[in-house]
Protein backbone atom coordinates (compact mmCIF):
# COMPACT_ATOMS: atom_id res chain seq x y z
CA UNK A 1 0.00 0.00 0.00
CA UNK A 2 3.01 2.61 0.76
CA UNK A 3 4.18 2.34 -2.54
CA UNK A 4 0.67 3.05 -4.16
CA UNK A 5 0.47 5.78 -2.15
CA UNK A 6 3.71 6.94 -2.94
CA UNK A 7 2.60 6.97 -6.81
CA UNK A 8 -0.86 8.32 -6.03
CA UNK A 9 0.57 11.64 -4.36
CA UNK A 10 2.85 11.91 -7.31
CA UNK A 11 -0.34 12.01 -9.85
CA UNK A 12 -2.45 13.65 -7.69
CA UNK A 13 -4.56 10.76 -7.25
CA UNK A 14 -6.64 10.45 -3.92
CA UNK A 15 -6.00 6.46 -3.21
CA UNK A 16 -9.42 4.65 -1.22
CA UNK A 17 -8.88 1.67 0.50
CA UNK A 18 -12.12 -0.48 1.05
CA UNK A 19 -11.45 -3.93 3.35
CA UNK A 20 -12.99 -7.39 1.75
CA UNK A 21 -13.10 -10.00 3.91
CA UNK A 22 -15.83 -12.33 2.33
CA UNK A 23 -17.35 -13.04 -1.05
CA UNK A 24 -20.14 -11.20 -0.06
CA UNK A 25 -17.83 -8.02 0.55
CA UNK A 26 -16.87 -7.71 -3.14
CA UNK A 27 -19.49 -6.44 -4.56
CA UNK A 28 -20.71 -3.10 -2.37
CA UNK A 29 -16.42 -2.33 -2.62
CA UNK A 30 -16.77 -2.55 -6.15
CA UNK A 31 -20.00 -0.25 -6.29
CA UNK A 32 -18.21 1.82 -3.92
CA UNK A 33 -15.07 2.14 -6.32
CA UNK A 34 -17.26 2.80 -9.10
CA UNK A 35 -19.43 5.74 -7.90
CA UNK A 36 -16.44 8.04 -7.60
CA UNK A 37 -15.50 10.15 -10.09
CA UNK A 38 -12.65 8.24 -12.35
CA UNK A 39 -12.30 5.81 -10.08
CA UNK A 40 -10.35 2.38 -10.47
CA UNK A 41 -9.48 -0.74 -8.48
CA UNK A 42 -6.12 -2.17 -8.26
CA UNK A 43 -6.42 -5.46 -6.94
CA UNK A 44 -4.31 -7.41 -4.51
CA UNK A 45 -1.83 -9.95 -4.91
CA UNK A 46 -3.28 -12.38 -1.96
CA UNK A 47 -5.14 -15.84 -2.18
CA UNK A 48 -8.43 -14.69 -1.77
CA UNK A 49 -8.54 -11.97 -4.41
CA UNK A 50 -6.77 -14.76 -7.31
CA UNK A 51 -9.84 -17.05 -6.16
CA UNK A 52 -12.14 -14.50 -7.22
CA UNK A 53 -10.92 -12.87 -10.16
CA UNK A 54 -13.66 -14.47 -12.15
CA UNK A 55 -16.25 -12.57 -9.94
CA UNK A 56 -14.16 -9.55 -9.74
CA UNK A 57 -14.14 -9.55 -13.43
CA UNK A 58 -17.54 -10.00 -13.89
CA UNK A 59 -18.08 -6.98 -11.09
CA UNK A 60 -15.58 -4.54 -12.75
CA UNK A 61 -17.28 -4.91 -16.45
CA UNK A 62 -20.81 -4.45 -15.04
CA UNK A 63 -19.97 -1.27 -13.40
CA UNK A 64 -17.28 0.06 -16.40
CA UNK A 65 -14.89 0.29 -13.94
CA UNK A 66 -11.07 0.24 -14.84
CA UNK A 67 -9.50 -2.25 -12.89
CA UNK A 68 -5.38 -4.27 -12.75
CA UNK A 69 -4.61 -6.95 -11.20
CA UNK A 70 -1.35 -9.45 -11.13
CA UNK A 71 -3.01 -11.93 -13.11
CA UNK A 72 -2.48 -12.53 -16.73
CA UNK A 73 -5.86 -14.08 -16.94
CA UNK A 74 -7.48 -11.30 -15.43
CA UNK A 75 -8.06 -9.49 -18.87
CA UNK A 76 -9.34 -12.55 -20.33
CA UNK A 77 -11.96 -12.48 -18.13
CA UNK A 78 -12.87 -9.10 -18.84
CA UNK A 79 -10.51 -7.08 -16.45
CA UNK A 80 -8.77 -4.04 -18.01
CA UNK A 81 -5.10 -4.96 -17.70
CA UNK A 82 -2.96 -7.13 -15.50
CA UNK A 83 0.90 -6.82 -14.81
CA UNK A 84 3.37 -9.10 -13.07
CA UNK A 85 6.19 -11.14 -13.38
CA UNK A 86 6.14 -13.59 -16.08
CA UNK A 87 6.85 -16.96 -15.03
CA UNK A 88 5.96 -20.23 -15.69
CA UNK A 89 4.66 -22.92 -13.15
CA UNK A 90 7.12 -25.27 -14.85
CA UNK A 91 9.91 -22.69 -13.96
CA UNK A 92 8.66 -22.18 -10.61
CA UNK A 93 8.93 -25.94 -10.05
CA UNK A 94 12.34 -26.60 -11.90
CA UNK A 95 14.04 -23.64 -9.87
CA UNK A 96 12.45 -25.20 -6.56
CA UNK A 97 14.07 -28.30 -7.41
CA UNK A 98 17.17 -26.81 -8.11
CA UNK A 99 17.23 -25.08 -4.46
CA UNK A 100 15.85 -28.90 -2.79
CA UNK A 101 19.20 -30.39 -4.23
CA UNK A 102 21.60 -27.63 -3.33
CA UNK A 103 20.10 -27.95 0.27
CA UNK A 104 20.24 -31.96 0.02
CA UNK A 105 23.69 -31.35 -0.57
CA UNK A 106 24.73 -29.67 2.38
CA UNK A 107 23.93 -26.05 1.08
CA UNK A 108 22.36 -24.11 4.36
CA UNK A 109 19.05 -22.23 3.20
CA UNK A 110 19.89 -19.00 5.06
CA UNK A 111 23.19 -18.53 2.54
CA UNK A 112 21.06 -19.73 -0.58
CA UNK A 113 20.21 -16.55 -2.89
CA UNK A 114 16.82 -15.12 -3.63
CA UNK A 115 15.78 -15.14 -7.03
CA UNK A 116 13.11 -12.23 -8.12
CA UNK A 117 11.76 -12.22 -11.67
CA UNK A 118 13.56 -11.51 -14.51
CA UNK A 119 10.59 -10.69 -17.07
CA UNK A 120 7.56 -9.02 -16.43
CA UNK A 121 4.28 -9.17 -19.10
CA UNK A 122 1.66 -6.21 -19.26
CA UNK A 123 -1.39 -7.45 -20.53
CA UNK A 124 -4.76 -5.12 -21.61
CA UNK A 125 -7.94 -5.89 -22.68
CA UNK A 126 -8.56 -3.20 -25.34
CA UNK A 127 -12.67 -3.92 -25.47
CA UNK A 128 -12.80 -3.24 -21.92
CA UNK A 129 -10.78 -0.26 -22.17
CA UNK A 130 -12.81 1.51 -25.19
CA UNK A 131 -15.37 0.56 -22.87
CA UNK A 132 -14.56 2.11 -19.84
CA UNK A 133 -15.45 5.97 -19.22
CA UNK A 134 -12.12 6.89 -17.84
CA UNK A 135 -10.10 5.50 -20.89
CA UNK A 136 -12.32 6.52 -23.60
CA UNK A 137 -10.35 9.51 -24.06
CA UNK A 138 -7.14 8.14 -24.27
CA UNK A 139 -5.66 6.36 -28.14
CA UNK A 140 -5.11 2.98 -28.07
Amino acid sequence: MRSIEAAASSLRVQPGVVPVRATADIEPAVESFARAPNGGLILTTDPFTYLRQQLIADLVTRHRLPAISFVPVFPKHGGLMSYGAAISLLDQFQQAAGYVDRILRGAKPADLPVQAPTKYQLVINLNTAKASPSCRQQRY
